[in-house]
């Protein structure tokens, strides 16, 4: 294709996304929306050396949320009508969240009210009314309702960890609060480097330390149990899956920089929650290992490439 066909075609792709947004319901032009996806597009676009430039545009866009990225941006940037749009879709979406969160309603009005202070970002604080609201970080990868439930949980831990200097949890407790974490939607799918990336690393064990890393994730073996099969002191065990741990996260990130990510990229995969990840772990972690014997412990949430619970 030549580059006036490409670019033609580019123009012809920008303006489809543009309507699908809606964006000009809030006053935004094709032109700023267009930044507003490069500068997405910047950030989170992966390499493929398959597919031409133009193709990995279109197939990264088709997975954005384009018209709740539209509002967001419009709210950031203080569209009244983007106000009026988000007000009436999730006011009272904040305060579920929060009483979900708090489980008490006063609370919960508090954190709500908050959140969206700072979701509409004008500090009182400044003269000059300098916008800086938190919407200007969402990219539209994920839901917009998943994002402000996982910014909800982040301000109320957040508020927690201020007060905690002054009462303690055990007084907070006696008075009745309650703590019950959001859970947050996924915000998009896993990269498939990252799944080829671990399965890669996970290859590369020793049938030894997929034996060790399978007995006491998956199958809940206690390291006494670990050390007694392999004729080693508790001490070296837990030595052993420290070092696994380590050895794990540094593959995982090389294997993802050899597949066309940045570091900074990179590290914000190793994020995905592993329950996200559609490798078959057991299988892999199991294999030549031996193990798979005992009843499995109940895992906690982990990063992926990280073999040691958060």
């Amino acid at each position: 294709m030549s580059k006036s066909a490409e670019s033609g075609h580019g123009a012809e792709a920008a303006a489809a996304l543009y309507e699908r947004s809606g964006a000009a319901a809030y006053g935004m032009s094709a032109e700023q929306f267009a930044a507003i996806l490069d500068e997405i597009l910047r950030k989170y676009l992966p390499r493929d050396a398959v597919l031409s430039a133009a193709e990995q545009r279109a197939a990264f866009c088709a997975g954005l949320r384009l018209e709740e990225l539209a509002l967001a941006r419009a709210c950031a940037a203080g569209n009244e009508q983007a106000w009026q749009d988000f007000i009436s879709r999730y006011r009272r979406k904040l305060y579920n969240m929060a009483l979900h969160i708090t489980r008490d309603g006063a609370h919960a009005a508090e954190l709500a009210d908050s959140l969206f202070a700072d979701l509409y970002g004008v500090n009182a604080r400044n003269n000059n009314e300098i916008r800086s609201s938190k919407l200007f970080s969402y990219t539209g990868r994920g839901s917009l309702e998943g994002w402000l439930r996982t910014v909800m949980a982040q301000e109320f831990i957040n508020r927690y960890r201020k007060q905690k200097r002054t009462v303690s949890l055990e007084e907070q407790t006696d008075e009745g609060m309650q703590f019950a974490a959001a859970v947050p939607e996924p915000a998009c799918a896993p990269d498939p480097r990252l799944e080829a990336s671990t399965d890669e690393a996970l290859a590369e064990l020793s049938p030894q330390d997929r034996f060790t890393l399978a007995s006491y994730y998956l199958d809940g073996r206690t390291l006494a149990e670990i050390a007694r099969t392999l004729g080693l002191h508790e001490s070296s065990v837990s030595r052993r899956l420290d070092r696994l741990a380590t050895g794990l996260r540094k593959r995982i990130l090389a294997g993802l920089r050899v597949r066309g990510m940045s570091h900074a990229q990179a590290a914000e995969a190793l994020e995905t929650d592993v329950r996200d990840i559609r490798l078959n772990l057991r299988s892999r972690l199991t294999q030549d290992s031996g193990a798979g014997t005992f009843p499995g412990r109940k895992l906690p949430a982990q990063k992926a490439g990280d073999g040691s619970p958060d």
